[in-house]
């Protein structure tokens, strides 16, 4: 028989009273009115006892009403045999509220011995006393093992929920980097592009107008990379990114230089240093008031591949430093590769990430951007 699980107190727990019926096979057989009276008010205790296990609410509660289904076996046992069913409730329920095995065993046994004493001290008949013994172990082991796994099986799906939040908040997390990295990139183009429209609409004509319709194609791009940030950002790879970076920081007047070879990386770290880049280049044209980028990557002699990022300006901002959403999940990203990120300000800006070496190799064409 097993108990209905006491974390769920629903009404099918009602269903195991079908084996009480037990209890009433003497006084059904006997004709005797005493035993009836007798079983009829033991029973009566033992359903309001059952119903408030059903109901109860704490621990403590059902301790107490398992007490009471002992109790009432060793008061009737020695009037009817099938007291032994108060027995077995007592058994099945008990794994249920108790989740020590030891304790269990342990309380078991002192049933057990209670049950004997009583039995050869009343001279109850030694058959029904080993019967109910052994309808008590094997109730009570095989519940000992239901119970142990009901409670793995709520652990594991607590720990389930706890790590669907969890990915729940990473995403979001991750949405919001790859939103301000995505639009913070592709709005400083069309800032500076339709800054340069301006100052050329009436010295160059033909000039602005090709901004403008730069502008209009990149704000387009623009759309389509906020798709990709919600559903999962996927990179075009380095060489896209880089002449992506090129186009930026040309229309901010910076010259990029680039003279390395691209390294062949795992889709997860070309994707981190490609935001790192497009993050990197975003910060030059916006606030670095600088002439000059240069980009340049490498293989450490501890086994990291590395990406430099140096430029000649002033980044007014970085004096006040803090990290702002874009230096902040640049790092997270790089850190979560096992990777390392460090800034220094002096002269310039100088920007090193460094990811640990996988299989991977150099591509033969280098980085041509000038």
């Amino acid at each position: 028989m097993e108990s209905p699980d006491i974390g769920t107190q629903t009404n099918t727990g009602y269903i195991w009273l079908a084996y009480s019926v037990f209890f009433l096979i003497d006084p059904v057989l006997s004709h005797s009115r005493r035993l009836w009276i007798e079983c009829g008010l033991i029973y009566a205790i033992f359903l309001i006892a059952y119903i408030s296990y059903m109901k109860a609410r704490t621990i403590r509660q059902r301790h107490l009403l398992l007490v009471v289904f002992y109790v009432l076996g060793m008061v009737s046992f020695p009037i009817t045999t099938g007291a032994s069913s108060f027995f077995i409730y007592s058994a099945a329920f008990l794994p249920f509220v108790v989740a020590s095995v030891p304790t269990i065993v342990t309380i078991f046994l002192a049933q057990t011995l209670g049950l004997f004493a009583e039995g050869l001290l009343l001279h109850v008949n030694l058959i029904a006393l080993l019967l109910t013994s052994f309808l008590m172990l094997v109730v009570g082991a095989s519940n000992t093992f239901i119970a142990r796994q009901k409670r793995a099986d709520a652990k594991l799906r607590m720990a389930n929920e706890e790590i669907e939040q969890l990915a729940a908040v990473a995403e979001r997390e991750r949405i919001a980097r790859d939103l301000h990295d995505v639009l913070g990139h592709t709005l400083s183009v069309i800032v500076l592009k339709a800054e340069l429209a301006g100052r050329l609409i009436e010295r160059d004509p033909q000039r602005a107008a090709q901004e403008i319709a730069d502008v209009e194609k990149t704000a387009r791009t623009a759309l389509s990379e906020v798709r990709e940030a919600i559903g999962g950002y996927r990179s075009q790879g380095l060489p896209a990114e880089m002449e992506l970076a090129r186009t930026t920081l040309q229309a901010a007047g910076v010259t990029l230089a680039c003279e390395t070879p691209l390294p062949h990386l795992r889709a997860a770290e070309e994707t981190v240093l490609c935001l790192a880049v497009r993050e990197a280049v975003t910060n030059i044209a916006r606030h670095a008031q600088a002439t000059q980028c240069r980009i340049g990557f490498s293989t450490s002699i501890d086994g990291y591949h590395s990406l430099v990022i140096t430029d000649d300006g002033t980044h007014p901002k970085l004096h006040e430093l803090h990290e702002g959403n874009g230096l902040r999940g640049m790092r997270e990203r790089v850190q979560s590769l096992g990777g390392r990120l460090s800034i220094s300000t002096d002269p310039g800006v100088t920007l090193l990430i460094e990811l640990p070496q996988t299989a991977s190799r150099q591509l033969k064409a280098p980085c041509v951007v000038a």
